[in-house]
């Protein structure tokens, strides 16, 4: 219970963060706050079917939502701008509109069956980030594994590192306590590893991970078929869905390079735009900025909240999460007005 009183109270938080952003915004108050513009991130849009347990809520908006935003965004003037215009955008000198760009991540089939008519209907352009592991089916996606398993257990044994530990699941907060364990060793030790050892407990328990994989994202066939649309593009997401920060410097670039390959294997030609799977900074540093440029790339987005300023370097961009717990069109407008992440004390 605990555990849920916190999130909840994040929550609220969060919502009073947009809340006052909101306002100031209307006040027309702060407006040097949102820079040149704004890049978003998707990962899931699709209609809301609520579970008792959804760990990855977040991720998941769903299209009419994504088309009130865009209502929202159209309205205050906002030009929408493929992703690969935006470092000419932000060398040009003058006054100029904000920007919008749509982006996202993973390549999940609801982008293809409920994002792309929304940003059709309202003529968006947009880019999907591709993770050939997934489409190919070599590799599972461990939070939709664990947002599965867990959900579907009441006792869960795993050794995280010191040995055998039993879970009675059926505890308040205790999948989410759990799931939150997972993550931490996910992210804190060898991610192949532990990866494979997640892999490994849900094969045990009757649920295959390539399964899941299979179920949620396009194929390569279904990938081609969003790149023959006029407002679609693909950008490079990796092999494995690996942080590349915690890579070497061998294995980021050849995460980076075989996903861009792929990418050009079903478009005809090289990606200028890669996103770091998670973006953190632990998944995405000046090393990995590097090595955009000189794996031929133009933008390499992390997931670092923030709008985007002229003098940022293109290799390294910000994004605005649009998140499954923040489903208003004025949310929106006051993410890409930059004004919460300068109440957080962000500089620029």
């Amino acid at each position: 219970m605990q555990l849920a009183i916190k999130s909840r109270l994040k929550q609220a938080i969060i919502t009073g963060g947009l809340e006052t952003a909101s306002i100031l915004q209307s006040l027309g108050l702060m407006q040097r706050a949102g820079g040149l513009g704004v890049i978003f991130t998707l990962h899931h849009v699709r209609p809301y079917q609520p579970k008792s347990f959804e760990p990855n809520r977040h991720l998941e908006i769903t299209p009419d939502f994504l088309d009130v935003a865009i209502r929202q965004l159209k309205g205050e003037g906002y030009e929408f701008l493929p992703l690969d215009e935006v470092p000419e955008r932000m060398a040009r000198e003058g006054t100029q509109p904000r920007f919008a760009a749509f982006t996202l991540d993973d390549g999940n089939r609801n982008n293809l069956e409920f994002a792309l008519p929304v940003f059709a209907r309202h003529d968006v352009p947009f880019t999907i980030f591709v993770t050939q592991g997934l489409s190919e089916r070599t590799h599972g996606m461990w939070w939709e594994t664990l947002d599965a398993l867990l959900g579907r257990l009441d006792r869960l044994t795993f050794d995280f590192g010191s040995g055998d530990e039993s879970f009675d699941l059926r505890q308040p907060d205790m999948r989410q306590k759990i799931y939150g364990r997972f993550a931490d060793y996910v992210h804190g030790s060898d991610e192949a590893l532990a990866v494979a050892a997640i892999d490994e407990l849900a094969r045990k328990h009757g649920l295959e991970p390539l399964n899941i994989s299979r179920s949620l994202i396009m194929d390569r066939e279904e990938l081609a078929q969003v790149a023959r649309h006029p407002l679609a593009s693909l950008g490079a997401h990796t092999v494995s869905h690996r942080a590349v920060g915690r890579l070497t410097e061998a294995e980021a670039a050849a995460e980076m390079a075989l996903s861009a390959n792929y990418v050009a294997i079903i478009t005809g030609e090289q990606p200028k735009a890669i996103a770091f799977p998670y973006g953190t900074n632990a998944a995405s540093s000046p090393r990995e900025a590097r090595l955009v440029g000189e794996l031929g790339f133009t933008i390499g987005l992390s997931t670092r909240p923030g709008v985007v300023r002229s003098g940022m370097p293109t290799t390294l961009l910000p994004r605005l999460s649009l998140n499954g717990f923040y489903q208003k069109a004025r949310y929106a407008s006051a993410l890409a007005s930059g004004i919460p992440m300068r109440l957080m004390g962000q500089k620029g």
